[in-house]
């Protein structure tokens, strides 16, 4: 049985848990607003917001709904378009929207509505997002951003009064959202906590935590079978930074890392670095261990995490536990050491320390919402001008996400300048084997990977690399 609340509306339902929430909320609900467009999470039209209780407090996220399981709603506040509507007015999105002709077909514009709305219930850090950066995994193809962008602008403006000790009595006053949103909190913490179909460990079934992956392949195959949601499983979540390491847990959301203040301080570019990690929804949505499962060779997470020279926990379904070394987890294409009844629970590393730095670097055919071309990050380590720690990865080149041993293996000892660099680098291409696919040829491939490289040093060590040598080399 699977419970929550769809807009104001209390569901208790048995329909597998596996079916898409989009399809839940089009053809069991009959609730049409959400639509149907690219089923694979990228155009933004199947957006709907997620509430949940956290520390007694409400808090909303924006996905897409064609990816996400219905199970992963269980006790969860769900919101289409539908739900913040008012009685006999535009909201203030909708409104702003109107004002600033940011609609033609119609057909997206329920997502940006509910994405903006989203923005307006948010609770982060000031300055950490933007309404722009809330729409960032909705497209548009016919009316153009700029009207858009202006109503997103607008929306900004009117939100810069917002109460944050009372931002829902105060969104609902300022007519963001329909009055019943107040009664949420309190309806969340009296539904009956019924068990999902699956057990804290293994159970029957696909392993699916948010779907980001899987429901892009086999969603209707997903729909159809028993799945096992790990998402429920407390056991697999929360970040924790004590001491000299950092453990975080499988469930973790690439959102959740971009939020966590001791990782911002770690990482003073994360902010940088995550918002190349495709759009809002999917942040809000994507999970460590499902990133590091992919087992993409151009996955964004797993190459941060292989330059962090991580470590992984891995459990089995009696609890029994078991290290391994990042590095040593992809052993082929898509292969990975994982037997059939184990999961990851968490990953773990070493907190940066005195004389330690790190740099990601991303190129793709747009700057968001895109799988990369080629990917690299770098931590490095060095005292008085001379390496003693280097790990580096690189994604895009390789039938795995590399780590690059041989090159991290000639860095340590060295000093930072322009030609050790440059011979770090020929070693580099020595350790890839890019091939020519759709987002580029294995020799474009071969330059972004030695320019990426390049761009480590020049982040990291201004001072001390002569840009135009390494490009003329």
């Amino acid at each position: 049985m699977t419970v929550f609340i769809l807009n104001n509306k209390k569901i208790k339902t048995t329909v597998n848990t596996g079916v898409t929430l989009l399809d839940f909320i089009r053809e069991h609900q009959q609730l049409k607003g959400t639509k149907i467009g690219c089923r694979e999470g990228d155009c933004g039209a199947c957006t709907v917001l997620v509430g949940s209780l956290k520390n007694n407090k409400i808090s909303y996220q924006s996905i897409t709904s064609c990816i996400a399981p219905l199970g992963n709603a269980h006790g969860k506040h769900i919101v289409t378009v539908e739900g913040i509507n008012l009685t006999k007015k535009l909201n203030v999105v909708q409104q702003a929207m109107t004002d600033n002709y940011a609609t033609q077909c119609g057909f997206c514009t329920p997502g940006f509505v509910v994405s903006m709305t989203g923005f307006a219930l948010e609770n982060k850090a000031s300055g950490l997002n933007s309404c722009n950066d809330a729409i960032s995994g909705n497209i548009c193809r016919c009316t153009g951003y700029k009207s858009i962008e202006k109503a997103g602008i607008e929306i900004e403006k009117k939100l810069q009064q917002k109460d944050n000790n009372h931002q829902i009595e105060w969104l609902i006053k300022e007519g963001f959202i329909p009055n019943y949103f107040e009664t949420i909190p309190e309806r969340l913490r009296k539904l009956t906590k019924e068990t999902l179909h699956e057990s804290i460990h293994m159970g029957k079934g696909t392993v699916v935590a948010n779907g980001t992956d899987l429901y892009v392949r086999h969603a209707d195959k997903l729909s159809e079978e028993a799945i096992h949601l790990v998402t429920h499983n407390t056991n697999l979540n929360g970040i924790e930074c004590s001491g000299t390491s950092c453990t975080i847990g499988a469930n973790t959301t690439v959102t959740e890392l971009l939020e966590h203040e001791e990782l911002r301080k770690q990482f003073p570019k994360l902010d940088g670095f995550l918002k190349l990690v495709s759009s809002e929804q999917i942040r809000n949505m994507g999970t460590l261990a499902g990133n590091f499962v992919n087992a993409s060779p151009i996955g964004d997470m797993s190459i941060f995490f292989l330059a962090l020279n991580s470590r992984l926990t891995i459990e089995d379904k009696n609890g029994t536990e078991r290290k391994v070394a990042f590095q040593e987890f992809h052993t082929n294409y898509k292969v990975y050491d994982l037997h059939e009844d184990e999961i990851v629970k968490s990953i773990s590393f070493d907190i940066l320390g005195d004389g330690e730095d790190f740099n990601f670097e991303k190129v793709c055919k747009r700057t968001y919402l895109d799988i990369a071309s080629v990917n690299t990050a770098l931590r490095i380590g060095t005292e008085k001008d001379v390496i003693i720690s280097a790990h580096a990865a690189m994604g895009g080149v390789a039938a795995i996400p590399k780590y690059l041993f041989q090159t991290c293996e000639y860095l340590i000892g060295k000093n930072i300048n322009d030609e050790v660099i440059r011979e770090a680098e020929c070693i580099l291409q020595s350790e890839i084997a890019p091939i020519s696919d759709v987002r580029g040829a294995a020799d474009y491939k071969r330059l972004l990977a030695r320019q990426l490289f390049y761009a480590h040093f020049v982040e990291l060590f201004p001072s001390k690399v002569n840009v135009q040598n390494l490009i003329a080399s």
